[in-house]
C-alpha cells in the first residue's frame, strides 16, 4: 500500500504551466459551489447569522433529530408557529446541510479519506467544477487561499481506487497540479455543541470577553 501511495504522490505532484490571474477566495467558492453543492460552502460564510433562539432549536435539533415540531416547541418553551418558522427559515436560508453530511461513507464501501489540494486555471475553473461534479468519489469542493485553489474530499474503497480517483481528477481540463493526503485518523468528529452553547446563552463566557 505504501509503494502504491508513494506512486499516487508522484502521479498527483504532476505539475503543468504557469497560473493565470488569481480570483478572490470568494468568487472561486461561488463557481465551484453552483456546480458541485448548489450553496453555500463549508468555511465560508452566507450572510446568514442564527440569533439565541434559533441555537436552542439547533442544540435541540442535534440532540435529537427526530424530535418531531411539536416536542420541541415543548421542550424549549416555545409556540409551534415560532419553531415551524425558524426551521423553514434556517433550512430555506441552508443553515440545516443536507441529511448527507450524516451518512459514514465506510458503510457505503468507501473506507478512505483523503484530501486533494488542487491549482486551477482560473479561468477554467467553471470547467473544472463540472468534470469534478462528474466524479462521484468527490463528495466535497472548496476554494480555498495560499498557493493552491482548490481543497477537494474524496472517498475511495483502497488504495488502488484512490490511486484511480486522484488520476481523474488530475486529468481534468484545467487542473494544473494536485497534492493528495489521506486522512489516517479521526481525532475529533465536526462538532457545533459549544458554539451553539455559547450562542444560546447556556455557556459561561470565558474570562476577559464581554
Amino acid at each position: 500500500m505504501r509503494n502504491r501511495l508513494r506512486g499516487h504522490r508522484a502521479l498527483c505532484s504532476t505539475a503543468g504551466g504557469g497560473k493565470g490571474s488569481r480570483l478572490s477566495k470568494v468568487s472561486k467558492v461561488s463557481k465551484v459551489s453552483k456546480v458541485t453543492s448548489g450553496g453555500g460552502v463549508g468555511g465560508v460564510g452566507n450572510g446568514v447569522r442564527a440569533d439565541a433562539t434559533d441555537a436552542r432549536i439547533l442544540r435541540a435539533l442535534a440532540k435529537e433529530p427526530r424530535a418531531t415540531v411539536l416536542a420541541l416547541a415543548q421542550r424549549l418553551g416555545l409556540s409551534r408557529n415560532t419553531v415551524q418558522a425558524r426551521l423553514a427559515r434556517l433550512e430555506r436560508d441552508g443553515v440545516l446541510r443536507s441529511f448527507e453530511y450524516r451518512i459514514d461513507p465506510a458503510a457505503l464501501g468507501y473506507p478512505l479519506t483523503a484530501f486533494v489540494t488542487a491549482e486551477v486555471e482560473q479561468r477554467r475553473l467553471t470547467e473544472v467544477g463540472e468534470a469534478l461534479g462528474e466524479i462521484d468519489e468527490v463528495i466535497e469542493v472548496t476554494g480555498i487561499s495560499g498557493d493552491m485553489d482548490l481543497l477537494i474530499r474524496v472517498i475511495a474503497a483502497d488504495a488502488d481506487d484512490l490511486y484511480r480517483v486522484a488520476g481523474r481528477i488530475l486529468a481534468c481540463p484545467g487542473i494544473v497540479r494536485t497534492r493528495t493526503a489521506l486522512a489516517m485518523r479521526e481525532l475529533l468528529p465536526f462538532r457545533l455543541s459549544a458554539v451553539l452553547d455559547n450562542l444560546a446563552g447556556q455557556a459561561p463566557r470565558p474570562k476577559g470577553l464581554r
